[in-house]
């Protein structure tokens, strides 16, 4: 962490002036044992060093340096009360300004990661007030300074969360983190670790809802995917079948640690693959995130050509299926500190991630950011108090919905460890995000056969004419699910070649009813009398100029009659019985004949096409009502020769 690597490039410039100045003890074994404790320090072998450091102290009750040194390898394990007591002790033995304001810096460092506003805020404030030259140190106090304003000012202004531990049915091991979600809200993935230390294996879980709403607890996620060696800190598609993961040992891979994607085929996961060279580097690549649809895929490295040293980056998946090579996400997100944990949100707006380089109440603090219409992101924004207060806090997941997170929370325990478990909250409506999103999932099949299909289901914005979302069909079982974000119309369409594509309608810009959607789509093949509902034609009442959110629908059909060069077809227009059926029979023919004139204005040869209007006499639905008449006014088309 930066945060460390600051500690031990402090301490070193810290030692180096404090031997300029001189050592406070005369005691020859002292410094002896104090030098010697350098040494193990260096090599990040804390407990000898500690031990020696305390023996120097024994031989001179009043050896300033070795208070401080002591301090701050305290400080490196994150036990800020040793390391506040050692500073303390040692700073009780010195009036020389120079060696005081060296522990003033330090003590304030540590009295803010314990969330001692008042005394950091005094320890720096002496600091600046003295300290003219070291101007890293100067810009880190006045950091932690600002902080320190920020957290005193915000630590009262508390969302209310409701928030609990998850049973130990999930929170059953030593350590648990980097929680997600599927759209559905039924699997929770997490990494859990079998002991305290870095050294203990590392897998990913999977705990599932039974049938009262309870998780189950937690297996192995796949055979194919956990190993002897580590795999952690994973993110999984909205439909829940795309995974991608973290492993450093026991794969082929480019750096320390690479990212791999595994898929979910029926019940059974792929073997795990590296994501490439475009995401992965010769550095450190971990903590993935993916877009809802399983194709925007944001990650922490900390390779070269970053704003800071630990940055967030992000890649698209091309039409060949690779990944391609990745760019940084830039300011304001990313900065000269480190950012990690990057989760973007189901409806692709707002991207939540942790941050030492942002104000906020110590530690790493959570922040969001959302994209705008120029597709940048705004000034990040701490998320508030109760998640974030003065410790580290890394990750966290909103669900689509909006409705409830999920995150980890470590606490410390005693030799400088910590353990960790998963939390729920329930986000009070005032403080839920702006654009939710919801899901229809079902399955594609054959018609005729009831076959399940592997089809291409395309979300499309009409206002924009955009992609927001694309996803296949599971090859053996047909299932899919799709995400729909509030705030926008949308054309959903299924395809699969050899087919007549499906179309289909979800207004999403005020959207109030929030329950999932189950729609099974059944294709028809390319055959003659085959056809389809055109559901993103518009036109306004009682009025045959088509309206401009119909391009997305014209642009579909344009697309299914270069792609079948062989077919004819006969575009249909439909009314309900509203009005004199010889109007409706004229206004019916003149839709129809102004979708077909667009067709043939982009090429597609009028041979192919007939424009015939029918009037009211083809309902599909009950015209007594307000949703059967909507359903008769429509387009569609028919195959009349393939």
């Amino acid at each position: 962490m930066l945060t460390r690597l600051i500690i031990i490039l402090l301490l070193t410039v810290s030692l180096q002036s404090t031997a300029q100045i001189g050592l406070s003890t005369k005691s020859k074994k002292a410094i002896e044992l104090y030098t010697e404790a350098d040494n193990y320090r260096v090599r990040g072998q804390f407990a000898q060093a500690i031990t020696l450091l305390q023996q120097a102290i024994e031989k001179d009750k009043e050896f300033v340096e070795a208070y401080y040194r002591l301090g701050l390898v305290y400080m490196t394990r994150k036990d800020y009360e040793q390391a506040i007591k050692n500073f303390e002790k040692g700073l009780s033995f010195t009036n020389d300004i120079r060696k005081q304001k060296v522990f003033w810096f330090d003590l304030g460092e540590a009295y803010f990661n314990t969330g001692d506003y008042d005394k950091a805020e005094k320890m720096l404030s002496d600091f600046l007030r003295v300290e003219l030259q070291s101007k890293p140190r100067i810009d880190r106090a006045r950091m932690l300074y600002n902080n320190i304003v920020f957290a005193k000012e915000n630590k009262d202004k508390r969302a209310a969360y409701k928030q609990k531990v998850l049973s130990d049915t999930v929170n059953r091991f030593p350590m648990q983190y980097f929680p997600v979600l599927t759209a559905d809200q039924q699997e929770l993935i997490f990494t859990r670790r079998e002991g305290f230390r870095d050294e203990f294996d590392e897998d990913l879980v999977v705990s599932r809802k039974d049938k009262q709403g309870k998780w189950t607890a937690p297996e192995s996620i796949a055979k194919n995917i956990n190993s002897s060696f580590n795999e952690g800190t994973c993110t999984i598609s909205a439909d829940g079948r795309k995974l991608i993961f973290t492993s450093c040992l026991g794969r082929q891979g480019y750096g320390s640690c690479d990212l791999f994607e595994s898929n979910k085929i029926g019940n059974e996961w792929t073997k795990p693959q590296n994501l490439g060279p475009g995401v992965n580097s010769s550095e450190w690549e971990s903590q993935p995130s993916l877009s809802a649809d399983g194709r925007t895929l944001y990650f922490v490295s900390d390779r070269r050509g970053g704003v800071g040293r630990r940055d967030i980056w992000v890649s698209t998946l091309g039409p060949e299926g690779t990944w391609t090579k990745a760019r940084n996400v830039g300011k304001p997100v990313n900065t000269e500190f480190d950012e990690i944990s990057p989760f973007i949100h189901a409806n692709n707006r707002l991207l939540y991630f942790a941050s030492t380089g942002l104000t906020g109440y110590g530690g790493y603090d959570i922040f969001f950011s959302e994209r705008d219409t120029a597709s940048k992101w705004t000034q990040p924004k701490n998320i508030g108090a109760p998640i974030n207060n003065h410790e580290d806090q890394f990750s966290l997941f909103i669900t689509a919905d909006g409705v409830k997170g999920y995150y980890s929370h470590e606490e410390p325990i005693a030799g400088g460890h910590s353990i960790s478990k998963i939390i729920e909250m329930e986000i009070p409506e005032e403080s839920r995000i702006k654009f939710r999103s919801n899901y229809v999932e079902g399955l594609v099949t054959d018609r005729e056969t009831g076959k399940p299909l592997k089809g291409n289901i395309e979300l499309i914005n009409l206002a924009t004419n955009q992609t927001e979302s694309f996803v296949q069909s599971d090859s053996i079982t047909g299932e899919y699910l799709i995400v729909l974000t509030q705030g926008s119309e949308y054309g959903l369409y299924v395809s699969k070649t050899g087919y007549v594509y499906k179309s289909l309608n979800f207004n999403y810009s005020e959207v109030k009813d929030f329950k999932p959607i189950v729609l099974n789509v059944q294709l028809d093949k390319i055959k003659e009398g085959s056809g389809v509902i055109l559901e993103n034609i518009f036109f306004d009442v009682d009025k045959y100029e088509l309206k401009e959110k119909s391009i997305v629908e014209l642009q579909k059909v344009l697309k299914f009659l270069k792609d079948n060069p062989n077919i004819k077809i006969e575009i249909s227009g439909h009314t309900d019985n509203t009005g004199s059926p010889t109007h409706n029979l004229e206004l019916s023919e003149k839709r129809a004949q102004a979708v077909s004139q667009y067709i043939i204005s982009q090429g597609i040869s009028k041979s192919r096409l007939t424009a015939k209007g029918y009037g009211s006499k083809n309902p599909i639905a009950d015209n007594s009502t307000a949703d059967g008449k909507q359903r008769n006014r429509r387009i569609e088309f028919k195959l009349i020769q393939n």
